[in-house]
């Protein structure tokens, strides 16, 4: 084999000429270099020669290439004359990042590259009701990647990290979908394809996705952010951070009315809760669309409102949707008329929600700059009406809008540009917004809330989910994360029971934030005493909290990473599912499986102070059996001397 050398930016890189089958990128003195065989049609990345990423090409390829020198890296041309091209992104000390492009010249042509995911561990991918952690044994078949209703997918961003220090981010223009575990067991399998859900009338697509490689999982998480993922240009008000947030949805649905609202507000002040948000939700609209109160149920709203902050309450919210219901005349008509609503390739802006018929609703179309504008003036003439201080924004995922949209912007982007338009046009309402979609909106300054959670104790979007997509979330480059409610939803009239709504809130306290609907005072005396003393905890490391929302902000780190951030090389901690950071400094490992009394609590390296009773650990190490009676939350905070 002959090879040729090509300096480019004070570094080598090697390219092999026709006679050769491998070709080979480098990066920083040899220490990363990535590898394609055409014999075996196989990308193989290496850190001082130990493996991190390995990728089994489409067979588009095939193996007759012909292979062209270009800036920063090199082109292979197959006898259709279809080109792929390998280029160096960043070359330094700290991060190796390489592009893998095709541009697919038909638009009947299918790619699949596999990436194996056997032999180490993954993070981040999509939110899912089934939310595993680590993701590798996740199963996915050709699952369309972007944000939907189904799955609990309202979080869909195309960023894989793996415990090697590697990761794998696909462009957000390639329509993909995923088959994971499926057909392949150890392998993810990346396949572009131009098949709705995405937009199909363009005649070519591309297919790109970056290959990242660090010295260890952190750096190359950091490396993510920095480069490609972005990070918060702000954080939520300390208030909401401090104090819990009292919704109406989880204990009473859509049963809410003047009386309503204010009984629940003095049940609350009452039991000792004060300075708290109090957030109004769903039903209170005259039908869902008008954006204009119900009278019948709020005669006057802005008394109301100043009935709630006499109460103890000095922030108020307002549940919002994106959707107007076809019965909700004259608005619906008015908005259709003047092109404000989603429309499909035939013209009918028919779509359904949870509050809706099939096909007797319309999605707001956020994606035109003029509908974003009136809907946000009709927005801010609810403050000005009701006093009310900011919204909680609902749904906004694309499975949303009627099949086969038309958007406005480039239609490589649709239907995914839905949900960065709804979340950006929403975000400048304030430091109390909170919304639940979320793809490529990283640096929005506000609360991503977990989609809604089930009062269950099972995997099936139960509590043990709370923390691994607490953990999906923050590792998806979304730090600033509101869970839901204590103790679940109640749906299906199966409301959570005591231990469960102890052991939820004590799974809250080292989150970012805690969201009650349920009430302890529905349980008993000795229920307001632990719940008690579990907000009174979380108000006590509110300083902590706030000062990672500034780190998050200024640099781009995760609020509750998972606790191999401390320590990414350690093989345990890189499979805890049950514990999570706070920062760096603080352990929580909350009790999540219904009758425990004991637990099992891993510690990674560096000195840990029990926080329950000041015993003081060596990490790495197993604490077996901890006692957790119904009252004890487990956690431990760094001890540096």
């Amino acid at each position: 084999m002959k090879y040729f050398k090509t300096p480019l930016l004070g570094v080598l890189l090697l390219v092999t000429v026709a006679c050769a089958t491998d070709y080979t990128l480098q990066f920083y003195e040899a220490t990363v270099t990535a590898t394609f065989s055409t014999a075996t049609r196989e990308l193989t990345v290496q850190r001082n020669g130990v493996t991190v990423q390995r990728i089994v090409m489409g067979r588009d390829l095939g193996t007759t290439l012909v292979q062209k020198e270009i800036a920063d890296g090199f082109r292979l041309t197959n006898i259709d004359g279809e080109e792929i091209e390998f280029t160096r992104t960043v070359d330094s000390q700290t991060l190796s990042l390489f592009t893998v492009a095709r541009k697919v010249r038909s638009r009947s042509k299918v790619v699949v590259d596999c990436v194996r995911i056997a032999g180490s561990n993954w993070y981040g991918g999509p939110q899912q009701k089934y939310q595993y952690w680590p993701i590798q044994k996740l199963r996915l078949s050709q699952y369309s990647f972007l944000t939907k209703e189904a799955d609990n997918c309202a979080v869909a961003d195309r960023y894989w990290l793996n415990s090697l220090g590697s990761f794998i981010y696909v462009d957000h223009e390639t329509p993909l979908f995923i088959d994971q575990n499926y057909g392949q067991p150890g392998y993810m399998c990346l396949e572009a394809k131009k098949s709705l859900p995405y937009d199909t009338y363009d005649d070519t697509y591309s297919f790109i996705y970056q290959v990242g490689v660090a010295s260890d999982a952190k750096v190359a998480h950091m490396g993510a952010v920095n480069r490609i993922l972005g990070k918060p240009t702000g954080h939520p008000a300390e208030e909401m951070v401090k104090y819990p947030i009292w919704s109406t949805w989880a204990r009473y649905k859509r049963d809410i009315d003047q009386t309503v609202v204010l009984q629940y507000a003095d049940e609350i002040s009452k039991n000792g809760w004060q300075n708290g948000q109090y957030e109004l939700d769903d039903d209170w609209e005259k039908c869902y669309g008008a954006l204009e109160f119900n009278t019948t149920k709020f005669p006057n709203i802005r008394q109301t409102v100043e009935a709630i902050r006499a109460k103890g309450f000095p922030r108020v919210t307002l549940w919002i949707h994106p959707f107007i219901n076809k019965v909700c005349e004259p608005w619906y008509s008015q908005a259709k008329r003047n092109g404000y609503l989603v429309t499909n390739h035939s013209g009918s802006t028919d779509t359904e929600w949870w509050n809706s018929g099939k096909g007797q609703a319309a999605y707001v179309d956020f994606s035109k700059p003029e509908v974003a504008e009136w809907f946000t003036q009709r927005l801010q003439a609810i403050l000005d009406e009701s006093g009310i201080d900011s919204f909680k924004f609902d749904a906004g995922e694309t499975s949303w809008t009627p099949p086969d949209p038309v958007l406005n912007g480039p239609r490589s982007q649709h239907p995914n540009i839905i949900v960065d338009s709804y979340v950006r046009t929403v975000a400048q309402f304030g430091d109390l917004v909170e919304v639940r979609s979320a793809q490529r909106t990283q640096d929005a300054p506000i609360f991503v809330r977990m989609i809604d959670k089930d009062s269950e104790w099972y995997w099936n979007n139960g509590l043990p989910t709370l923390v691994t997509t607490l953990l999906q979330m923050n590792m998806a480059g979304y730090p600033l994360v509101l869970p839901d409610m204590v103790g679940g939803n109640g749906y299906n009239d199966h409301p959570p029971n005591k231990e469960m709504f102890i052991r939820w809130l004590q799974a809250n306290v080292f989150m970012p934030s805690i969201q009650f609907s349920y009430v302890p005072w529905d349980y008993d005396t000795e229920t307001i005493q632990i719940s008690k003393q579990m907000t009174d905890l979380h108000e006590r490391y509110t300083t902590q909290i706030m000062e990672r929302f500034k780190l998050a902000v200024s640099d781009g780190y995760p609020v509750n990473p998972p606790l191999w951030w401390v320590s990414p090389s350690d093989t345990v901690a890189q499979k805890i599912y049950d514990q999570f950071l706070l920062g760096d400094d603080i352990i929580a490992a909350p009790v999540l499986q219904q009758n425990k009394r004991s637990r099992d609590i891993y510690l990674p390296e560096g000195m840990w102070e029990d926080g329950n009773n000041g015993t003081v650990y060596t990490g790495p190490r197993w604490i077996r059996n901890y006692g957790v009676p119904l009252s004890v939350l487990p956690y431990f905070v760094r001890k540096t001397t």
